[in-house]
């Protein structure tokens, strides 16, 4: 009599069932029950946003009276609250078109500045063997973990009373007026945002194949050529990526503007406004609403332009092959 053999030996493991723990977490990531709970916290994180882009259109009397669902039953729309709040005449009405052109002022210099001066300086330390490069990096990435409100005073004392050494004036001050003021908030961004900035192209950067740049030395280019034409279509992702970061955080950062670029009409982004009429204007809904939606627009056509970079960014590196 013959028994018969397993189809499976002992010792073996199935060839459909996960082999690493990777594995089996990507598995249960990707089932129903999964793609089910992604798509309900998706749906309650939009619903906030839902609801203040259908406020923003309501009219006064309905948004001060009725929650914003109650616009499905009765829909009554208008665009008074967008007129008013970008090109209302008074102060008190928002004035957002103005503060929106300031706040675009700063904000892409803000980014094209410390991701020019990061992928340089990044390239350098990973590339180029100069004593003290070691140490340098170390610094750079130590920074990351110093308090941005620590160079707030230095900065500003830097701005207004120059750098002396020893009684000798160095460095003037900027005295600086009105639209000037934008370079202030520029430098200052730039400043806070380097070490971080630094850090990360850094990290992809120095990922890349050394015969890569070792093929290129060879034939003869310089290290402007092989930044130019070989590094940087390759970092795109990780510029993305960086440039999303910067440009989230300057277009929704109060403190900085505030404090460098003053609250004028001239320069003052638009958190400054916003602030002022959650202030002054606290119940004035509709304008709050419509003065948020505006705020906001803005980031997510850059999200989503870019998304498929930023993804591409973060995950680079994570995997090799």
């Amino acid at each position: 009599m013959t028994t018969a053999t397993p189809t499976v030996a002992v010792g073996t493991q199935r060839t459909d069932a996960p082999k690493t723990v990777a594995g089996r977490v990507r598995k249960r990531l990707n089932s129903r029950t999964a793609t089910l709970v992604s798509i309900l916290i998706a749906i309650f994180w939009t619903v906030p946003t839902f609801g203040l882009f259908i406020s923003s259109f309501r009219p006064e009397d309905q948004i001060k009276t009725t929650g914003w669902w109650t616009f499905f039953t009765d829909p009554q729309f208008t665009l008074e609250n967008y007129q008013q709040v970008l090109f209302g005449r008074s102060s008190s009405s928002g004035q957002l078109a103005s503060y929106f052109i300031n706040s675009l002022a700063i904000t892409i210099p803000s980014v094209l500045f410390p991701i020019a001066f990061a992928a340089l300086a990044a390239y350098a330390l990973a590339w180029i063997n100069f004593r003290g490069r070691e140490w340098v990096y170390i610094a750079i990435f130590a920074l990351q973990i110093v308090p941005l409100q620590m160079a707030l005073v230095p900065l500003l004392k830097f701005f207004s009373t120059g750098v002396t050494v020893a009684g000798i004036q160095v460095l003037p001050a900027w005295d600086l007026v009105d639209e000037q003021k934008f370079a202030q908030v520029w430098f200052a961004h730039t400043c806070f945002a380097l070490p971080f900035a630094v850090f990360l192209l850094h990290n992809f950067i120095s990922q890349l194949p050394g015969d890569l740049m070792e093929a290129a030395r060879v034939d003869g280019a310089s290290h402007p050529k092989i930044f130019r034409t070989i590094v940087l279509p390759l970092i795109t992702p990780a510029l993305a990526a960086l440039g999303i970061f910067q440009f989230l955080w300057v277009w929704n950062d109060l403190l900085v503007a505030l404090i460098f670029a003053g609250g004028g009409d001239e320069t003052a982004p638009l958190t400054v406004r916003l602030a002022e009429m959650a202030g002054t204007r606290g119940n004035e809904w509709q304008r709050l609403t419509a003065g948020a939606f505006v705020s906001i627009v803005v980031p997510l056509i850059v999200f989503l332009s870019l998304q498929r970079y930023f993804v591409r960014g973060l995950l680079a590196g994570s995997v090799k092959g």
